[in-house]
């Protein structure tokens, strides 16, 4: 249970409610940080728009490398919900999810790529605190990426960075986003049942 209770469908405005249900026919589940944002329509709205275009945005670095360093970040910040919903995302788009359990030994492991060791190099070093982003990684980066690259990958962890803390501040946790068949999300009901929505 978060340590605010979600926006409850049958207390929630026309617009949270087309909000709800675009976001259970694209993930199967509503997000339990979207019902808790929800106290603050205006704040949902915005981070719902920028979330999107940020989707839309993000389209210099591969796919793996992208996600990988976001769900890198997510774990760094023991943020189960993120860890979670990345996992979704990551089997979603087809990538090898087996080999996030060794995601810890990425720098040695010859499951990642070396495009990808950088990758989560720098999302470790953006997560430390305070940041210890190196001149030479951002070079190597750079090189590797092009300036573009870099900048969204930077962003990119920033943006994660920015959920992560904010739900594990929030008590939001996993949801089962990848347990199976179905997704066992809150989405906030008067009686605060677990609903079970097909994925």
């Amino acid at each position: 249970m978060p340590r605010i209770p979600g926006v409850p469908t049958a207390r929630a405005s026309r617009l949270l409610r087309l909000v709800y249900r675009f976001t259970r026919r694209r993930y199967g589940a509503v997000p339990e940080p979207i019902t808790v944002v929800a106290h603050h329509p205006r704040l949902l709205l915005a981070s719902g728009v920028h979330e999107l275009l940020v989707e839309r945005a993000a389209r210099v670095l591969p796919r793996n490398v992208a996600e990988l360093a976001v769900y890198r970040t997510a774990v760094r910040l023991n943020c189960s919900w993120c860890i979670d919903f990345g996992t979704m995302l990551q089997k979603h788009a087809g990538l090898d999810i087996d080999r996030l359990k060794h995601i810890d030994d990425y720098a040695d492991s010859p499951l990642f790529t070396r495009q990808e060791r950088l990758a989560l190099a720098y999302a470790d070093a953006m997560t430390d605190t305070p940041v210890g982003v190196t001149d030479e990684q951002v070079t190597e980066l750079e090189g590797e990426f092009g300036r573009d690259g870099l900048v969204e990958l930077t962003y990119l962890v920033a943006l994660e960075n920015s959920r992560g803390r904010m739900n594990s501040a929030l008590g939001i946790t996993d949801q089962g986003f990848t347990s199976g068949d179905a997704c066992r999300v809150p989405v906030p009901s008067d009686r605060q049942t677990v609903t079970e929505v097909s994925a």
